[in-house]
């Protein structure tokens, strides 16, 4: 009998087809996350019969349950580009869409200005993605069936009959999915446990740290474990095995690599020091209503994307513009790629940012400005496109 060791640990995800069911698992659902914390607690109630003591006498079994959790991961590299990513469910649950996947293209013609003509009707909507020699940009307008308008120019503008890579992008939407989280460990005989009905109600994501990460927070239905099972729970008959467990090969992005776009007409900029982006579906389970022991369903509240990000001042127009639309409260267009190779691109694009009037920070020895707290707005289900290519 040993300790049993922190590395010698799994994680897979699956989107649930109802809420609280746990989903199939197999190896393909397999996730590289950086840690899983899960918290189960009763909820807190007050006796007050009297009984002749001032001691405790105890709660009742039965009591409602809360559970809660964070997980927080990697940006790794998109080795399988037939399938969506395989954190993709954490990324629809969050966010409430249907990943649209959209295959490999051919360019006709593209001009420096963004316009980029296929030579077959491309079949794309306004907020999906494409990439191109290590570049990810978002279709803007749909100029025609062959024709679209990306949102920034390419770093290194498509040749005609040069290739467009797959990309999957993920949108908001009314309605939220579950997935479940399995949590495995070594030896078999550990403590197995089971996330269901894992609802994400913030996601974070970070810009320019050491390595590029996502953090997903948000509430389940109910803490399984595999020492204390009982047939039902979580739609099962019995505990599931783990999956056969192959190599997991993948590789992390350094946090340093990518590109950045801001301004009512977008402009690259290469002051950036930090971003972080927040995506918040104000959740509420179904949890306190009479006959009913574990919540039943998903009650996402108004969404808030916010961001935050600091760029050294310059005394430039692109620079300027961005102070000058904080005064005037004016949108702005946001987009910031992570990455920069093919397999290894994440995306960030929102049209309608509020910037707030920057702070100025001169306790280093250069100046710099820091926008918090910035409000992406839309129309319906529109306020930020986050894209894998």
């Amino acid at each position: 009998m040993t300790y049993i060791s922190s590395n010698d640990n799994r994680f897979y995800v699956a989107l649930e087809q109802s809420y609280g069911n746990a989903g199939a698992v197999g190896s393909v659902n397999r996730i590289p996350a950086l840690k899983l914390i899960a918290k189960q607690k009763t909820e807190k109630v007050q006796r007050k019969d009297k009984t002749g003591s001032r001691t405790f006498a105890g709660n009742p079994a039965g009591l409602r349950k809360e559970t809660s959790f964070e997980l927080q991961t990697y940006m790794t590299n998109w080795a399988d580009q037939t399938n969506q990513p395989a954190y993709g469910p954490l990324f629809q649950a969050c966010l409430g869409g249907s990943p649209m996947l959209s295959g490999g293209r051919t360019v006709a013609s593209a001009s420096d200005a963004g316009r980029v003509a296929f030579t077959a009707p491309h079949g794309l909507a306004p907020g999906q993605a494409i990439s191109s020699a290590g570049d990810l940009r978002f279709v803007s307008a749909i100029v025609d069936d062959h024709t679209v308008q990306v949102n920034a120019p390419f770093a290194f503008t498509p040749a005609a009959n040069s290739p467009i890579g797959p990309t999957a992008v993920y949108a908001p939407a009314r309605d939220l999915k579950s997935v479940t989280l399995f949590d495995y460990w070594s030896p078999g005989t550990s403590v197995q446990r089971i996330l269901c009905g894992a609802a994400l109600d913030k996601l974070m994501v970070k810009v320019n740290g050491d390595f590029h990460e996502f953090s997903f927070f948000g509430m389940a239905r109910d803490l399984v474990d595999s020492s204390s099972f009982e047939g039902g729970q979580a739609g099962l008959s019995s505990f599931p095995a783990e999956p056969a467990v192959g190599p997991l090969n993948y590789s992390i992005i350094p946090g340093h690599l990518g590109q950045v776009w801001l301004g009512s007409t977008p402009n690259r900029f290469f002051t950036l020091t930090k971003a972080d982006l927040t995506f918040e579906n104000n959740l509420e389970l179904r949890a306190k209503e009479f006959g009913a022991n574990l919540p039943t369903a998903i009650s996402p509240g108004l969404r808030l994307v916010t961001i935050d990000f600091t760029l050294y001042q310059q005394d430039d127009a692109a620079t300027k513009s961005l102070y000058q639309a904080a005064r005037q409260k004016s949108p702005i267009s946001v987009m910031i790629q992570l990455g920069q190779q093919q397999g290894q691109l994440f995306g960030i694009y929102m049209t309608g940012v509020i910037p707030e009037v920057p702070q100025f920070d001169d306790t280093d020895r250069r100046q710099q400005w820091q926008f918090q707290s910035c409000r992406a707005q839309g129309s319906i289900d529109d306020e930020v496109f986050l894209a894998f290519g």
